[in-house]
């Protein structure tokens, strides 16, 4: 990924973060016939300052976990991104050289992957993943709510997957490479448009510099 050294995130809660945050992995290696992308929640498992890994699960008749033997995979999370309008600019009523650009911040992870064949292991993959995205409920809907011979039944066409990360690096593209004027305008911009994204890339704006 190119990553300009004023984009470059590598700090490990923060990365961290954005993979709870934004989930739905796409992960990506060679196949027979060329490059395979699956799409698949993951979640992160590990100490900080210790080499952690990412879990998850596919159906037994995705040829992912088969696929990816002995090779290295790059599995990527999408975290906030929007556009950013020229008219945000501080600076426009200056000179009025600026241009549109597009804010984004991602992880990429480099993994190797181990399949989990074992039901109760795969069970306990599934049983995290469940318990963390129902976290916000008020009323936590839990694996042990249906009947087991049905999860039993479920458990036995799925592969649990462990996705050991060799290297992992972040690219918060979010207007570092602005005056801080810039900065602080665009996240005003971002925050009176008002969507989740855009709200969510102002904080961002806001946490690199910008004071909002």
């Amino acid at each position: 990924m190119y990553c300009p050294a004023h984009f470059q995130e590598d700090r490990l809660p923060q990365l961290i973060t954005l993979i709870e945050q934004f989930p739905l992995a796409t992960i990506i290696c060679n196949g027979p016939s060329g490059l395979v992308a699956d799409h698949i929640p993951l979640m992160y498992e590990g100490e900080l300052g210790a080499s952690g890994k990412l879990v998850g699960h596919v159906a037994k008749n995705n040829p992912l976990w088969q696929l990816s033997a002995g090779q290295e995979l790059l599995v990527v999370f999408q975290g906030p991104s929007t556009y950013i309008s020229p008219n945000w600019y501080a600076t426009k009523r200056d000179a009025g050289k600026v241009v549109p650009t597009w804010n984004y911040a991602v992880v990429h992870a480099s993994c190797t992957l181990e399949a989990i064949h074992d039901p109760q292991q795969a069970l306990e993959i599934i049983t995290k993943l469940t318990d963390q995205h129902e976290a916000s409920q008020s009323h936590p809907w839990r694996v042990t709510d249906a009947p087991i011979e049905f999860t039993d039944r479920l458990v036995g066409n799925i592969v649990g997957i462990e996705l050991k990360i060799n290297r992992m690096h972040g690219k918060w593209k979010v207007s570092q490479n602005q005056p801080t004027q810039n900065q602080q305008s665009v996240a005003q911009g971002l925050l009176a448009e008002g969507s989740d994204a855009q709200t969510q890339m102002a904080l961002l704006v806001g946490a690199n510099g910008a004071k909002l």
